[in-house]
Protein backbone atom coordinates (compact mmCIF):
# COMPACT_ATOMS: atom_id res chain seq x y z
CA UNK A 1 0.00 0.00 0.00
CA UNK A 2 2.83 2.17 0.49
CA UNK A 3 4.51 1.77 -2.18
CA UNK A 4 1.31 2.45 -4.65
CA UNK A 5 0.76 5.58 -2.57
CA UNK A 6 4.15 6.54 -3.53
CA UNK A 7 3.63 5.31 -7.46
CA UNK A 8 0.38 7.43 -7.17
CA UNK A 9 2.04 10.61 -5.79
CA UNK A 10 5.29 10.46 -7.57
CA UNK A 11 4.35 13.72 -9.84
CA UNK A 12 3.24 16.00 -7.53
CA UNK A 13 6.10 15.17 -5.18
CA UNK A 14 8.31 15.72 -8.02
CA UNK A 15 7.24 19.31 -8.82
CA UNK A 16 6.92 20.45 -5.32
CA UNK A 17 9.94 19.39 -3.88
CA UNK A 18 11.89 20.31 -7.16
CA UNK A 19 10.30 23.76 -6.71
CA UNK A 20 11.70 23.53 -3.36
CA UNK A 21 15.14 22.62 -4.79
CA UNK A 22 15.48 25.00 -6.93
CA UNK A 23 14.39 27.83 -4.23
CA UNK A 24 16.66 26.39 -1.73
CA UNK A 25 19.60 26.44 -4.99
CA UNK A 26 18.84 30.23 -5.21
CA UNK A 27 18.88 30.92 -1.69
CA UNK A 28 22.41 28.73 -1.55
CA UNK A 29 24.07 31.11 -4.02
CA UNK A 30 22.77 34.46 -3.00
CA UNK A 31 22.63 33.96 0.70
CA UNK A 32 26.42 33.87 1.34
CA UNK A 33 27.23 37.05 -0.78
CA UNK A 34 24.26 39.16 0.66
CA UNK A 35 25.48 38.15 3.99
CA UNK A 36 29.38 39.14 3.39
CA UNK A 37 27.96 42.78 1.88
CA UNK A 38 25.97 43.45 5.01
CA UNK A 39 28.60 42.48 7.28
CA UNK A 40 31.45 44.15 5.66
CA UNK A 41 28.76 47.78 5.09
CA UNK A 42 27.85 47.48 8.40
CA UNK A 43 30.88 47.63 10.07
CA UNK A 44 32.52 50.24 7.68
CA UNK A 45 29.14 52.29 8.83
CA UNK A 46 30.08 51.54 12.20
CA UNK A 47 33.23 52.87 12.75
CA UNK A 48 31.75 56.16 10.88
CA UNK A 49 29.38 56.58 13.51
CA UNK A 50 25.77 56.37 11.60
CA UNK A 51 24.64 52.81 9.68
CA UNK A 52 20.76 54.36 9.20
CA UNK A 53 21.99 55.22 5.36
CA UNK A 54 23.48 51.98 4.81
CA UNK A 55 21.09 49.79 6.17
CA UNK A 56 18.06 51.75 4.71
CA UNK A 57 19.44 51.29 0.98
CA UNK A 58 20.58 47.31 1.74
CA UNK A 59 16.58 46.81 2.62
CA UNK A 60 15.48 48.90 -0.59
CA UNK A 61 17.93 46.79 -2.79
CA UNK A 62 16.82 43.53 -1.75
CA UNK A 63 13.35 44.04 -1.01
CA UNK A 64 11.73 42.60 -4.08
CA UNK A 65 13.19 39.60 -3.49
CA UNK A 66 12.97 39.61 0.69
CA UNK A 67 9.03 40.07 -0.70
CA UNK A 68 8.66 37.05 -3.59
CA UNK A 69 10.67 34.63 -0.79
CA UNK A 70 8.14 35.23 2.18
CA UNK A 71 5.20 35.01 -0.52
CA UNK A 72 6.61 31.62 -1.42
CA UNK A 73 6.76 30.28 2.03
CA UNK A 74 3.56 32.08 3.29
CA UNK A 75 1.56 30.31 0.08
CA UNK A 76 3.36 26.73 0.24
CA UNK A 77 0.90 25.24 2.20
CA UNK A 78 -2.37 26.46 0.40
CA UNK A 79 -0.84 24.86 -3.12
CA UNK A 80 -0.36 21.63 -0.77
CA UNK A 81 -3.79 21.62 0.13
CA UNK A 82 -4.58 22.78 -3.60
CA UNK A 83 -3.02 19.94 -5.33
CA UNK A 84 -2.13 17.39 -2.93
CA UNK A 85 -4.73 17.32 -0.80
CA UNK A 86 -7.89 18.18 -2.53
CA UNK A 87 -6.98 15.76 -5.51
CA UNK A 88 -5.97 12.23 -3.24
CA UNK A 89 -9.03 10.93 -2.41
CA UNK A 90 -11.46 12.80 -5.07
CA UNK A 91 -9.47 11.50 -8.28
CA UNK A 92 -9.53 7.69 -6.77
CA UNK A 93 -13.67 8.34 -6.02
CA UNK A 94 -13.75 9.80 -9.51
CA UNK A 95 -12.17 6.88 -11.62
CA UNK A 96 -13.78 4.11 -9.23
CA UNK A 97 -10.11 2.82 -8.43
CA UNK A 98 -10.99 3.18 -4.42
CA UNK A 99 -13.03 -0.03 -5.07
CA UNK A 100 -10.45 -2.12 -6.40
CA UNK A 101 -8.40 -1.51 -3.48
CA UNK A 102 -11.37 -2.36 -1.40
CA UNK A 103 -11.52 -5.59 -2.77
CA UNK A 104 -7.69 -6.83 -2.65
CA UNK A 105 -7.95 -7.24 1.06
CA UNK A 106 -6.96 -3.47 1.84
CA UNK A 107 -9.44 -1.80 4.65
CA UNK A 108 -10.92 1.59 3.95
CA UNK A 109 -9.31 2.37 7.19
CA UNK A 110 -5.94 0.94 5.95
CA UNK A 111 -5.91 2.27 2.68
CA UNK A 112 -6.90 6.27 3.77
CA UNK A 113 -4.40 5.98 6.77
CA UNK A 114 -1.63 5.50 4.39
CA UNK A 115 -2.07 7.91 2.05
CA UNK A 116 -2.81 10.65 4.62
CA UNK A 117 0.28 9.52 6.66
CA UNK A 118 2.64 9.28 3.58
CA UNK A 119 1.82 12.59 1.63
CA UNK A 120 0.71 14.37 5.09
CA UNK A 121 4.27 13.94 6.28
CA UNK A 122 5.83 15.10 3.05
CA UNK A 123 3.70 18.31 2.86
CA UNK A 124 4.87 19.28 6.31
CA UNK A 125 8.84 18.31 5.55
CA UNK A 126 8.30 20.66 2.52
CA UNK A 127 6.87 23.68 4.19
CA UNK A 128 9.37 23.12 7.08
CA UNK A 129 12.42 23.17 4.99
CA UNK A 130 11.08 26.12 3.18
CA UNK A 131 10.95 28.18 5.84
CA UNK A 132 14.01 26.98 7.14
CA UNK A 133 15.63 28.12 4.04
CA UNK A 134 13.98 31.36 4.27
CA UNK A 135 14.80 32.13 7.35
CA UNK A 136 18.17 31.66 6.95
CA UNK A 137 18.64 34.15 3.22
CA UNK A 138 16.68 36.33 5.23
CA UNK A 139 18.93 37.04 8.24
CA UNK A 140 21.08 40.08 6.76
CA UNK A 141 17.70 41.55 5.15
CA UNK A 142 15.95 41.31 9.19
CA UNK A 143 18.90 42.95 10.82
CA UNK A 144 19.04 45.86 8.10
CA UNK A 145 15.07 46.21 8.55
CA UNK A 146 15.28 45.71 12.16
CA UNK A 147 13.73 49.01 13.06
CA UNK A 148 10.59 49.19 10.59
CA UNK A 149 9.76 44.99 10.44
CA UNK A 150 9.82 42.34 12.29
CA UNK A 151 9.26 38.86 12.41
CA UNK A 152 6.48 39.07 14.46
CA UNK A 153 4.35 41.52 11.97
CA UNK A 154 1.19 39.31 10.28
CA UNK A 155 3.07 38.51 6.46
CA UNK A 156 6.53 37.94 7.69
CA UNK A 157 5.05 35.43 10.88
CA UNK A 158 3.50 33.21 8.16
CA UNK A 159 7.23 32.66 6.46
CA UNK A 160 9.33 31.77 9.58
CA UNK A 161 9.71 29.56 12.51
CA UNK A 162 7.43 26.39 12.82
CA UNK A 163 3.48 27.88 11.56
CA UNK A 164 4.32 26.98 7.88
CA UNK A 165 4.04 23.45 9.08
CA UNK A 166 1.31 23.33 10.85
CA UNK A 167 -0.46 25.37 8.38
CA UNK A 168 0.54 22.60 5.68
CA UNK A 169 -0.71 19.80 8.01
CA UNK A 170 -4.03 22.09 8.44
CA UNK A 171 -4.37 22.65 4.60
CA UNK A 172 -3.58 19.31 3.51
CA UNK A 173 -6.05 17.27 5.90
CA UNK A 174 -8.96 20.48 4.59
CA UNK A 175 -7.51 19.48 0.83
CA UNK A 176 -8.24 15.96 1.66
CA UNK A 177 -11.50 16.34 3.77
CA UNK A 178 -13.59 18.39 1.22
CA UNK A 179 -12.40 16.08 -1.37
CA UNK A 180 -13.89 13.44 0.46
CA UNK A 181 -17.05 15.07 0.71
CA UNK A 182 -17.30 17.14 -2.72
CA UNK A 183 -15.98 13.92 -4.43
CA UNK A 184 -15.43 16.07 -7.46
CA UNK A 185 -11.70 17.47 -8.10
CA UNK A 186 -12.06 21.21 -9.27
CA UNK A 187 -14.85 21.87 -6.79
CA UNK A 188 -12.52 20.33 -4.12
CA UNK A 189 -9.81 22.14 -5.25
CA UNK A 190 -12.04 25.68 -5.25
CA UNK A 191 -13.36 25.24 -2.30
CA UNK A 192 -9.95 24.77 -0.36
CA UNK A 193 -8.04 27.40 -1.88
CA UNK A 194 -11.07 29.89 -0.69
CA UNK A 195 -11.26 28.05 2.83
CA UNK A 196 -7.94 28.67 3.31
CA UNK A 197 -7.15 32.19 1.84
CA UNK A 198 -10.20 33.56 4.17
CA UNK A 199 -8.17 32.00 7.06
CA UNK A 200 -5.09 33.27 5.95
CA UNK A 201 -6.72 37.03 6.00
CA UNK A 202 -8.96 36.00 9.25
CA UNK A 203 -6.13 34.77 11.11
CA UNK A 204 -4.16 37.89 11.73
CA UNK A 205 -7.08 39.67 11.94
CA UNK A 206 -9.09 38.31 14.73
CA UNK A 207 -7.24 34.60 15.91
CA UNK A 208 -3.85 35.69 16.51
CA UNK A 209 -3.98 39.24 18.39
CA UNK A 210 -6.39 36.92 20.92
CA UNK A 211 -4.76 33.55 20.88
CA UNK A 212 -2.24 34.34 23.58
CA UNK A 213 -2.70 37.69 26.33
CA UNK A 214 -1.69 40.50 24.46
CA UNK A 215 -0.34 43.74 26.16
CA UNK A 216 -2.56 46.69 26.44
CA UNK A 217 -2.10 50.03 27.87
CA UNK A 218 -2.85 54.32 27.00
CA UNK A 219 0.42 56.10 26.25
CA UNK A 220 0.74 59.50 25.64
CA UNK A 221 2.17 60.48 21.81
CA UNK A 222 5.47 62.09 21.71
CA UNK A 223 8.74 62.28 19.42
CA UNK A 224 9.78 59.24 20.27
CA UNK A 225 6.94 56.93 19.92
CA UNK A 226 4.75 58.47 17.25
CA UNK A 227 4.60 56.19 13.59
CA UNK A 228 2.44 57.39 10.83
CA UNK A 229 0.75 60.71 11.46
CA UNK A 230 -1.21 60.95 8.41
CA UNK A 231 -3.39 65.10 8.37
CA UNK A 232 -6.13 65.54 5.89
CA UNK A 233 -6.49 69.24 5.03
CA UNK A 234 -10.71 70.90 4.82
CA UNK A 235 -11.30 74.02 3.40
CA UNK A 236 -9.61 77.22 5.25
CA UNK A 237 -7.26 76.29 8.42
CA UNK A 238 -8.75 73.58 9.70
CA UNK A 239 -8.13 69.94 9.33
CA UNK A 240 -7.75 66.22 10.81
CA UNK A 241 -4.81 64.42 12.16
CA UNK A 242 -5.16 60.38 12.42
CA UNK A 243 -2.39 59.04 14.49
CA UNK A 244 -0.37 56.03 15.38
CA UNK A 245 1.98 55.21 18.33
CA UNK A 246 4.56 52.56 17.93
CA UNK A 247 4.50 51.21 22.34
CA UNK A 248 7.74 49.22 21.98
CA UNK A 249 10.54 48.84 18.88
CA UNK A 250 9.53 46.24 16.70
CA UNK A 251 6.35 44.99 18.49
CA UNK A 252 2.86 43.79 16.31
CA UNK A 253 0.76 47.01 17.22
CA UNK A 254 -3.12 45.35 16.00
CA UNK A 255 -5.16 48.39 18.16
CA UNK A 256 -3.78 52.01 17.57
CA UNK A 257 -6.90 54.28 18.86
CA UNK A 258 -6.95 57.88 19.96
CA UNK A 259 -8.55 58.89 23.07
CA UNK A 260 -9.36 62.33 24.82
CA UNK A 261 -8.93 63.16 28.28
CA UNK A 262 -11.80 61.55 29.35
CA UNK A 263 -10.97 57.66 27.54
CA UNK A 264 -13.17 58.13 24.88
CA UNK A 265 -12.31 57.15 21.43
CA UNK A 266 -11.95 59.89 18.92
CA UNK A 267 -11.21 58.80 15.12
CA UNK A 268 -9.30 61.75 14.36
CA UNK A 269 -8.20 64.82 16.23
CA UNK A 270 -9.36 68.65 14.68
CA UNK A 271 -6.19 70.68 14.35
CA UNK A 272 -5.22 73.82 13.10
CA UNK A 273 -2.74 74.48 10.16
CA UNK A 274 -3.08 78.30 9.87
CA UNK A 275 0.32 79.90 10.54
CA UNK A 276 1.92 79.44 13.97
CA UNK A 277 -0.51 76.80 14.90
CA UNK A 278 1.35 73.84 17.16
CA UNK A 279 0.58 71.45 14.33
CA UNK A 280 0.65 73.31 10.89
CA UNK A 281 2.97 72.01 8.21
CA UNK A 282 6.45 73.12 8.96
CA UNK A 283 8.13 75.48 6.24
CA UNK A 284 11.02 73.77 4.51
CA UNK A 285 14.35 73.53 5.38
CA UNK A 286 17.51 75.25 3.70
CA UNK A 287 17.60 72.32 1.50
CA UNK A 288 13.91 72.56 0.07
CA UNK A 289 12.62 69.57 1.74
CA UNK A 290 10.43 70.41 5.12
CA UNK A 291 11.78 68.54 8.40
CA UNK A 292 10.65 64.85 9.28
CA UNK A 293 7.46 64.60 10.91
CA UNK A 294 5.47 67.46 13.52
CA UNK A 295 7.28 69.96 15.68
CA UNK A 296 8.07 69.25 19.25
CA UNK A 297 5.25 72.05 19.54
CA UNK A 298 2.57 69.71 17.82
CA UNK A 299 2.99 66.96 20.63
CA UNK A 300 3.17 69.34 23.57
CA UNK A 301 -0.50 70.43 21.81
CA UNK A 302 -1.78 67.52 21.85
CA UNK A 303 -0.23 66.46 25.66
CA UNK A 304 -2.06 69.68 27.01
CA UNK A 305 -5.25 69.06 25.14
CA UNK A 306 -5.47 65.54 26.48
CA UNK A 307 -5.02 63.12 23.63
CA UNK A 308 -3.49 60.03 23.80
CA UNK A 309 -2.87 56.90 22.53
CA UNK A 310 -4.69 53.47 23.33
CA UNK A 311 -2.86 50.45 21.94
CA UNK A 312 -2.96 46.60 22.31
CA UNK A 313 -0.06 44.83 20.91
CA UNK A 314 2.50 41.81 21.28
CA UNK A 315 5.99 42.46 21.97
CA UNK A 316 8.93 41.18 19.22
CA UNK A 317 10.10 38.57 21.97
CA UNK A 318 6.36 37.02 21.90
CA UNK A 319 7.55 35.43 18.16
CA UNK A 320 8.24 32.20 19.56
CA UNK A 321 5.01 31.44 22.25
CA UNK A 322 2.66 32.59 18.82
CA UNK A 323 4.13 30.51 16.68
CA UNK A 324 3.93 27.63 18.95
CA UNK A 325 -0.01 28.45 19.89
CA UNK A 326 -0.60 29.06 16.28
CA UNK A 327 0.52 25.78 14.81
CA UNK A 328 -1.19 23.94 17.82
CA UNK A 329 -4.11 25.32 16.93
CA UNK A 330 -3.72 24.47 13.17
CA UNK A 331 -2.26 21.02 14.02
CA UNK A 332 -5.37 20.40 16.15
CA UNK A 333 -7.53 21.69 13.47
CA UNK A 334 -5.85 19.37 11.07
CA UNK A 335 -6.54 16.51 13.83
CA UNK A 336 -10.14 17.72 13.79
CA UNK A 337 -10.11 17.10 10.14
CA UNK A 338 -8.60 13.96 9.65
CA UNK A 339 -11.28 12.57 12.22
CA UNK A 340 -13.91 13.59 10.02
CA UNK A 341 -12.32 12.00 6.46
CA UNK A 342 -12.37 8.53 8.26
CA UNK A 343 -15.24 8.93 9.48
CA UNK A 344 -17.53 9.72 6.10
CA UNK A 345 -15.33 7.57 4.23
CA UNK A 346 -15.64 4.67 6.48
CA UNK A 347 -19.49 5.69 7.03
CA UNK A 348 -20.76 7.38 3.66
CA UNK A 349 -18.30 6.72 1.09
CA UNK A 350 -18.95 3.57 -1.38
Amino acid sequence: MIWLTLRQFRVQAAVVFGGLAVLCAALAITGPGMADEFNSGFASCTAQGDCSRFTRRFFEDHEMAFGAVILIVAFLPGLIGIFWGAPLITREIEQGTHRLVWNQSITRTRWLAVKLAVVGVAAMVAAGLAALAADWWSDPIDKAASDDISRITPLVFLSRGIVPIGYAAFAFALGVTVGVIVRRTLPAMAITLAVFVGLQVAVPMWIRPNIIPAESKIVAITSENHGEMMMMREEGDKAFLQVEVEPEPRAWTFTNETVDSSGKKVGRLPVSVAAGAPCAPPPPGPDGEPPEGPSQACFDDLAKKGYKQKVAYHPADRFWPLQWAETGLFVVLALGLTGLCFYWTRRRLS
